[in-house]
């Protein structure tokens, strides 16, 4: 049945994020490419999903995997052609599956022709395109960080002026400031959205705008470094800028936003994707994935335990504050997160449980759903034995700054990364047993995790019990129920260390949610309602009690009451 016309798409879509470059390689050259992903829209539509985000496809240098764009307009020669890209688009289109882009827009790439001409004189036309600032004293104009580590700050050689980069150096910060970058963007995003383009996802989108007077942020523990994420985040013009944004591109479109915000609090998150604010649908946050770090020695490196009544209490802060107020996004993994089976599950004895488990539980929540390539498939952490192995900048520079600066040995950095690294997210994706998992018949760009033989779609497609037809069931389920989109949300055991359980509520219909985050056998008292309910979802074969339900590891059981 179709949704009331007054419901917008994207609150009913499953989106299914891609990483073209471990997709699939159609090739051989050993980097996955946009004709590999049109081999496999026939198995993205059997899974159920409905949106397509394909992170960055554009023309770039790729020192960090595509987010430093040289050409907007123009698709990374790797990757395939326009041609390309608009049979995709069509072939997609075809089999009722959407296609969302990534809008990286905070930045571009030191070899984009803007920055090139901004950066040949301080009377350049283009100048004023990027942020440029004199030293204080010989030294950069702050100490800010950068989030690749090292300083925001690089110092051009010609003119003696610094130029401002939040991530890489190659990443210069584009100026907002100035309308006629505002007008460019503006005018890239009509050409892609007049291709037929359904959607962006909005990188780093946050941190636009940022402060007129650059104050010095504050200390951080260990470094000659401060933080400056408290003024360039949410910064005081941001608002302006994405009303902007709609008023002159989004709302002449029927599309779907969702901005990458990290330090948001759901009240913040309200001014961002609020209904009636003409900004965006919905915001990626990170609290939830970051319980614990801002706490630890080294941040995400440290990679600290688990803390369930934590990061339940994120997750429902942003259900209940959120609800009638703006819509959430709803995920695990992406490409900067490690795989969440290995993370909050067990990815080892009870990787299919665990890997259910947290589908259920995501999936339950109000919000937009977004999948991980591979995560469908349970697919887990990968630990190779050297950093030479390793892709990622972050990494790679993070490797050098914990040994460096911070006395760490090599196997303590290994641990953190074996952690949280993002290459663990990054390796190609498992089709088959065969020779490089069906991913490319060349040599992969990154190599694979060497658990493919047993973790690929061939095989879980084959078994009735695998993940891969968990998140199938789950995704119809949820279509088929509108308490699920529409309804209020409970948490229930707030503090119980190993359960996760919530109710949903529309008036017409009460969902339990049960999801077991342990490895020992549990035990949970139903409320009264839900005693002799209805087993609509369960990851084991039975449920065992009635009043008292008996858990196995890691299951996870969605009741409806009687």
């Amino acid at each position: 049945m179709a949704p009331p016309e007054h419901i917008p798409w994207w609150k009913d879509a499953v989106v299914y994020q891609i990483y073209p470059r471990s997709f699939q390689d159609s090739n051989g050259d050993g980097i996955g490419d946009l004709r590999g992903i049109l081999q496999r829209l026939d198995y993205l539509k059997r899974l159920g999903v409905d949106v397509l985000w394909l992170s960055p496809i554009y023309a770039s240098p790729n020192d960090d995997n595509g987010y430093d764009i040289s050409d907007y307009r123009a698709i990374m020669p790797e990757f395939g052609t326009m041609a390309d890209f608009e049979e995709l688009l069509r072939e997609a289109h075809a089999r009722g599956l959407k296609i969302m882009l990534d809008l990286v827009v905070n930045h571009t790439s030191d070899e984009h022709p803007w920055f090139i001409e901004s950066r040949s004189s301080p009377q350049s036309s283009k100048r004023d395109y990027y942020i440029w600032k004199k030293g204080k004293d010989g030294q950069p104009p702050t100490r800010w960080e950068s989030f690749f580590s090292g300083s925001v700050w690089e110092k051009d050689a010609r003119s003696g002026e610094y130029y401002l980069h939040l991530f890489s150096r190659k990443q210069p910060d584009l100026n907002w400031e100035n309308p006629q970058v505002r007008h460019e963007v503006y005018s890239m995003m009509r050409f892609w959205l007049d291709k037929g383009v359904d959607g962006w996802r909005m990188d780093t989108i946050n941190m636009l705008s940022k402060p007129p007077d650059y104050p010095e942020g504050r200390p951080i523990r260990g470094s000659s470094l401060t933080e400056g994420q408290p003024y360039f985040l949410n910064g005081p013009r941001i608002h302006e800028y994405l009303q902007e944004m709609h008023r002159e591109v989004l709302a002449h479109y029927d599309v779907m936003t969702v901005g990458e915000t990290p330090g948001v609090t759901p009240a913040e998150g309200a001014l961002y994707c609020g209904e009636a604010r003409g900004e965006l649908n919905m915001v990626f946050h990170f609290e939830h994935v970051f319980v614990g770090d801002e706490t630890a020695e080294r941040g995400k490196w440290s990679n600290p335990p688990l803390s369930l009544p934590a990061m339940k209490r994120v997750l429902a802060r942003w259900q209940t504050e959120l609800h009638g107020k703006g819509w959430n996004s709803l995920y695990w993994d992406n490409h900067d997160q490690p795989r969440a089976v290995s993370r909050f599950g067990d990815d080892r004895e009870y990787r299919v449980e665990s890997a259910k488990m947290l589908c259920t539980v995501l999936l339950f929540m109000q919000g937009t759903p977004y999948i991980y390539q591979g995560q469908e498939l349970g697919m887990t952490n990968v630990s190779f034995e050297s950093i030479e192995h390793y892709k990622d900048i972050e990494t790679l520079n993070a490797f050098k700054v914990l040994r460096d600066e911070h006395g760490w040995d090599t196997a303590r950095i290994l641990a953190g990364v074996y952690g949280r690294g993002r290459d663990n997210a990054r390796t190609p994706m498992h089709w088959s047993g065969e020779k490089n998992a069906g991913f490319t018949d060349g040599m992969p760009w990154i190599a694979l995790n060497p658990n493919y033989p047993d973790i690929n779609a061939t095989v879980a497609e084959a078994d009735p019990g695998s993940v891969w037809h968990h998140y199938r069931d789950t995704i119809a389920l949820r279509k088929a129920l509108p308490v699920v989109r529409d309804g209020t949300f409970t948490l229930l055991e707030a503090e119980h260390p190993t359960l996760f359980s919530y109710l949903r509520d529309d008036g017409h219909t009460r969902l339990l949610v049960v999801g077991h985050f342990s490895r020992q056998p549990g035990t949970y008292a139903l409320p009264q309602a839900f005693v002799g309910g209805e087993v609509l979802s369960n990851n084991y074969t039975s449920l065992e009690g009635t009043g008292v339900l008996r858990l196995k590891p890691y299951q996870a059981v969605v009741l409806r009451a009687r």
